[in-house]
């Protein structure tokens, strides 16, 4: 089933051209790995599926954006923000304890009991392969987890809010080793419920968690497909150069 459907987009900041003609269809309960060099446009794609973008000054958009078949743009950007969490390079936890920061979102919803709080969080962290190491700490400060226990709650504090769509822009960019392999395995699990579409400079990643991957270069999508064809037989020589570090 097609989640979202992105159909000749074209995107600008002043005269620059970020987009070119980008067509594709993202499935439900996929993770769609998006690679390529600086400059390709990874981000800028990622930021239109929650209209992110709009936020910079002279943006400007051609194309058609549909979610569930529902033009993006006819929807309140608070209602399409909740549908799509985003998660982003840097983990960016709010001065509040783990549980506060889980619980954050809900509250703004309108939420105040505390058990179906409680229930929330706990549910959110063990999605975000976080509740073990800190249920018996829920109260203390968020800053005194390390950096890849930090972003695992960024992850959490998104999913707590009950999206149905996560953009991972860059998640592990500043993470170490161990710390990865934990957010990707959340990401294989929550591929069960959720859609996800990660944006990455770590070929090696996308080629772990992706369902498919679409290879970005100076602003065109060069080509999409399986990830195991685009990392075994990819249809276009720049893909591969790509993969192989050639450049990039």
């Amino acid at each position: 089933m097609v989640k979202i459907s992105v159909k000749n987009l074209n995107i600008w900041f002043d005269s620059t051209q970020a987009l070119k003609d980008v067509s594709l269809d993202i499935y439900a309960n996929e993770i769609l790995s998006i690679i390529g060099p600086a400059n390709s446009g990874k981000t800028t794609f990622l930021r239109t599926l929650n209209r992110l973008n709009e936020l910079e000054r002279q943006f400007r958009m051609e194309g058609a954006v549909d979610y569930d078949g529902v033009d993006i743009h006819s929807l309140d950007t608070q209602i399409l923000r909740k549908k799509t969490g985003m998660v982003f390079a840097l983990p960016l936890p709010l001065p509040l304890s783990i549980f506060d920061n889980v619980a954050y979102g809900s509250r703004m919803h309108g939420i105040k009991d505390k058990k179906i709080l409680l229930e929330i969080v706990e549910k959110a962290l063990k999605e975000a392969y976080l509740w073990d190491e800190v249920k018996d700490r829920l109260s203390t400060s968020a800053f005194k987890l390390s950096g890849g226990q930090q972003q695992r709650l960024c992850i959490a504090r998104t999913l707590a809010v009950g999206p149905e769509v996560i953009l991972f822009d860059e998640p592990c960019s500043g993470l170490d080793p161990i710390s990865t392999a934990k957010v990707e395995q959340a990401m294989i699990l929550l591929k069960e419920t959720y859609t996800i579409v990660l944006v990455t400079n770590n070929v090696k990643q996308a080629a772990r968690v992706g369902t498919r991957t679409a290879f970005f270069l100076s602003g065109e999508m060069v080509e999409i497909d399986k990830t195991e064809r685009i990392f075994t037989a990819p249809a276009d020589d720049r893909t591969n150069d790509y993969i192989e570090g050639k450049f990039g």
